[in-house]
């Protein structure tokens, strides 16, 4: 495995020409016309003649170590075998399962540089699974020609879960006795293991955040998170919730038998060239466990300061703040609200072979090439405190806490301030202004707190009007009330909302962005800290002093046709 990881790492300009089918010069020019024409670089060679799909199947087949294989001879595949694996699947990973030989499926691969989904296959398949190269239009020929109409879907399938006889009659309570062979014998059934890849498939394809398995007395729910609201999925029957549990269980290989404490795994899937990484997280409940996967795809993620929704004038000042040779930056706001999106974003433009970056996280989310991550575990003592104070002898630039929770991890960051370096945390406060009152609340003394703190960054995310059906129209008297402003003040301004339409899946919402509030901390405000002022002094001051409120932030994208009053009255508050 170690050859392919090797070979997927590389790109694949750079192995056409260590494989002696370009020339630097004919890959130059291959290059030009793949970028002219927006077609592959493969597809540009092979329009140039400078070698053959065919060519470059054997060659890659080759240094690959799998076979090539004629997708000729395989017009009439057996139903048996293409039952092994569902239009999902072969929809998602591109192949074609074509054969069985010595007890392993083999699958024709219509990209050869996807030798690493092989290891995803047999995990979803729970099979051995080999791979074989094969053109790319004959694989999707075959996939019209067998799968074409039968796409899968939720629904589908449950019906006929339901309509095989005898189905899974499993117990389900989570007092009752199951014995562990019972167990791995349901959660490797073939219906239970369908079902499952399919809800996957389809929450990383839909781009969810949080898949939630949820059992109640008389039913199982499955629901997703997307753009920060659940919808829910056609639930299972109630007696599949043990089988779908412990086949979750065992791809985040977590203790099946275990079901009286809370458990927590991850499952690494790689579904079209993305790094999909799921959290798994167990709770024992009355009817049943509740399994909740976090889904940390890097790819749906966007970590650049420029793409996050801070308007220009709050970029130019996060950055100052930012790019400081020591000092305390907050970003704050409830769980969710993508406060360490906006830290890992910073990390990545700052990022450079000059500085040194240490991250103390809980959990770890995405790996940042060029940053030393650390994971928290409490439970051995390796606290975010602790961390710091090891922190600080590894001769660090840059230092990300994941979050403030108390007076010494407090300390810790102001001592890494005052020492020189700069120190990038969270906190949970409801604003800006309320960060200062909240760590004087924790123990820190105001003069520390004047002497460290350069920047508070408040913000919350709104729900983007979806761009294929978005339409403009007329407020409301209610709503304009809701927003606390008169009709007077919107004059010339456009108000919009998404119809709904198959894009957005009818929500008339696509993709979430950033409303900021941005309180730098000047001498105006140090000496109102120093003299204990009330959070109102603070804000008022602040914003004598430049800072946009959440409220306006979120007006501001409104008037710009981003999101909507009803997003934005749900996450401000009127000052």
């Amino acid at each position: 495995m170690t050859e392919e990881v090797t070979q997927k790492d590389r790109p694949f300009e750079q192995l056409l020409v260590e494989m002696g089918l370009l020339s630097h010069e004919q890959l130059s020019k291959a290059m030009d016309l793949a970028n002219d024409q927006g077609i592959t670089v493969k597809d540009a060679a092979v329009a140039l003649d400078y070698t053959t799909d065919d060519r470059i199947l054997a060659v890659l087949a080759d240094r690959f170590g799998l076979r090539k294989v004629d997708m000729s001879l395989y017009n009439e595949i057996a139903p048996e075998i293409l039952a092994l694996v569902t239009p999902a699947v072969a929809d998602t990973y591109k192949i074609i399962p074509i054969s069985e030989e010595n007890g392993e499926l083999v699958v024709a691969m219509g990209d050869p540089f996807n030798v690493n989904s092989l290891e995803d296959l047999r995990f979803l398949l729970d099979r051995p699974v080999r791979g074989a190269i094969a053109s790319a239009d004959e694989v999707q020929a075959l996939y019209e020609k067998y799968y074409a109409g039968e796409n899968e879907s939720v629904e589908s399938l449950l019906e006929e879960i339901e309509a095989e006889a005898g189905g899974i009659d499993l117990p389900t309570g989570s007092t009752e006795t199951i014995d562990l062979e019972s167990i791995e014998e349901m959660a490797g059934a073939a219906p239970v293991r369908r079902l499952l890849n399919l809800v996957l498939l389809q929450a990383i394809k839909d781009r969810a955040s949080d898949i939630h398995f949820e059992p109640f007395e008389d039913e199982f729910k499955i629901r997703y998170r997307i753009d920060g609201v659940l919808y829910e999925m056609v639930p299972p029957p109630k007696h599949l919730s043990l089988a779908i549990t412990s086949r979750i269980k065992v791809m985040a290989n977590l203790d099946i038998a275990e079901r009286r404490m809370p458990q927590d795994g991850r499952i690494e899937l790689n579904v079209k060239d993305r790094q999909v990484d799921l959290r798994v997280s167990t709770l024992p409940t009355m009817f049943g466990e509740s399994v909740v996967m976090r889904v940390l795809d890097r790819s749906s993620v966007s970590l650049d300061l420029n793409r996050l929704g801070l308007r220009e004038d709050d970029l130019e000042v996060v950055r100052e703040h930012f790019y400081k040779p020591h000092g305390i930056v907050l970003v704050t706001g409830p769980t969710g609200s993508g406060k360490t999106t906006t830290l890992y974003s910073a990390l990545v433009e700052m990022n450079s072979i000059s500085d040194k970056i240490i991250t103390t996280e809980d959990p770890v989310e995405y790996d940042l090439p060029g940053v030393v991550q650390v994971q928290i575990r409490a439970d051995i003592g390796v606290t975010f405190a602790a961390c710091l104070r090891s922190i600080l002898r590894q001769d660090p630039d840059i230092i990300l806490v994941g979050e403030i929770r108390d007076l010494e991890t407090a300390q810790m960051a102001i001592q890494a301030s005052l020492t020189g370096h700069i120190v990038l945390s969270t906190l949970h406060t409801n604003d800006a202004p309320t960060a200062i009152t909240r760590i004087v609340d924790m123990g820190i003394e105001p003069f520390l707190l004047t002497a460290t703190l350069e920047c508070v960054v408040a913000q919350r995310l709104v729900r983007s009007v979806c761009p294929r059906c978005k339409t403009a129209y007329e407020p409301s008297d209610e709503e304009l009330i809701e927003l606390g402003i008169s009709r007077s003040d919107i004059a010339d301004k456009k108000f919009s909302y998404g119809k709904g339409c198959n894009f957005c899946n009818n929500t008339g919402y696509k993709g979430r962005t950033g409303i900021y509030e941005v309180m730098s901390i000047n001498d105006e405000m140090r000496d109102l800290v120093l003299e204990n002022s009330s959070t109102e002094v603070i804000r008022q001051a602040a914003i004598r002093n430049g800072m946009r409120t959440l409220r306006e932030s979120g007006l501001l994208a409104i008037y710009d046709g981003i999101t909507t009053i009803e997003e934005v009255v749900k996450q401000t508050i009127v000052e």
